[in-house]
């Protein structure tokens, strides 16, 4: 593995200020010791905009104690001319890709979008770190590439050949690309299968912000396939940490026998490593906005369920094996469901007061 010091590096996160992209660049602000990062983000409406700009003001207070510059671009990774005038611009060290049409639910109706922002988009990231070297290409990928997989946990050795949604297709097409990529040009790269991701400030489309939004609302949560789901939930921290770690460590090139690099390519799970069941789950997250006062002592949270059958594009489990991450970045996800949900309850409580 070829160590990176990110100190003074020139960095482009692409989907700051998303959901992880903003927790990440806030996490860069703070511990890098100078250097550049760039925030690439087209804040298009898909979920509340308000919500993005409320991260963006998050990052844009980190930066102005950093040592580090923060430059925030509007704008498309589905734009080639901006996507090559940005490399040309400020010769990225690193590149983390965390933009992306996300949602597995959506991409049933709305395919397009994904082709655009998870294909197109992608493409033309590779495109400029062929042209532009760069030191390392992480990018995010899904645990929606595991499809139907029956066998638990899902290992990044398993066959990810059957996706179940397009969002899961796009995913895995951009594990095949840049494979191919790294193979043709040399370009270390790194993906990441998130898996469930959740904190405060997180995507509304996400259940357990969805479904409080609903509890608070006073509307029925429909609980899929029965409650009988079971999801590796990661905590934001979690994910942001492992993000953070791979960074800095690329796969190291190296020359093959036929004289062609072998590709220094890598993909790794990033997940709690703790399946909970969906009730479980649902349970808990009352509990926490009843402690925040989100909701009162005395809702009656029966009367606002709905158990109901499997919706299309969806897995009953997601549970990953994270060892290959902890081998070889020492980090396993550690933060559990109580402590998670704890912080978006109280943060719930605070935004929408």
């Amino acid at each position: 593995m070829q160590k990176i010091d990110l100190n003074n590096k020139t960095i482009l996160v692409t989907g700051s200020p998303g959901f992880i992209g903003a927790n990440l660049v806030i996490r860069l602000l703070k511990e890098m010791s100078g250097g550049t990062v760039v925030s690439l983000d087209n804040m298009n409406d898909y979920y509340d905009p308000k919500l993005k700009e409320y991260r963006l003001s998050l990052v844009e207070k980190a930066a102005e104690t950093s040592p580090v510059q923060h430059v925030f671009i509007k704008g498309s990774i589905g734009d080639k001319e901006l996507v090559d005038r940005l490399f040309e611009t400020y010769r990225f060290d690193v590149v983390v890709n965390l933009a992306a049409q996300a949602g597995v639910r959506y991409s049933i109706d709305h395919p397009d979008v994904y082709i655009e922002s998870n294909i197109i988009g992608f493409y033309n990231l590779l495109e400029a770190c062929r042209h532009n070297p760069v030191e390392h290409l992480v990018y995010a990928s899904s645990s929606s590439v595991y499809g139907g997989n029956k066998k638990v946990p899902f290992s990044t050795d398993d066959k990810v050949d059957h996706p179940v949604s397009l969002y899961a297709a796009t995913k895995k097409s951009d594990e095949l690309l840049a494979h191919a990529y790294s193979k043709l040009y040399n370009i270390p790269s790194t993906g990441l299968r998130f898996f469930t991701v959740y904190g405060p400030a997180g995507r509304p489309d996400m259940f357990y912000y969805s479904a409080t939004q609903k509890l608070v609302a006073g509307k029925t949560i429909q609980i899929f396939n029965y409650g009988d789901m079971r999801r590796d939930f990661t905590y934001i921290d979690d994910i942001v940490e492992g993000v953070y770690r791979v960074m800095q460590g690329a796969p190291e090139k190296q020359t093959g026998e036929d004289g062609l690099p072998i590709p220094p390519y890598a993909v790794y799970n990033i997940g709690g490593g703790q399946p909970e069941n969906l009730l479980d789950y649902i349970s808990t997250l009352q509990e926490e906005l009843v402690r925040a006062k989100v909701l009162p002592e005395d809702y009656d949270f029966e009367d606002h369920r709905e158990l109901v059958g499997m919706q299309a594009g969806d897995v009953p489990v997601t549970y990953a094996d994270s060892e290959a991450l902890e081998r070889d970045y020492g980090f396993t996800p550690k933060i559990g469901i109580r402590e998670g949900l704890r912080a978006f309850a109280e943060w719930y409580a605070e935004y929408y007061k």
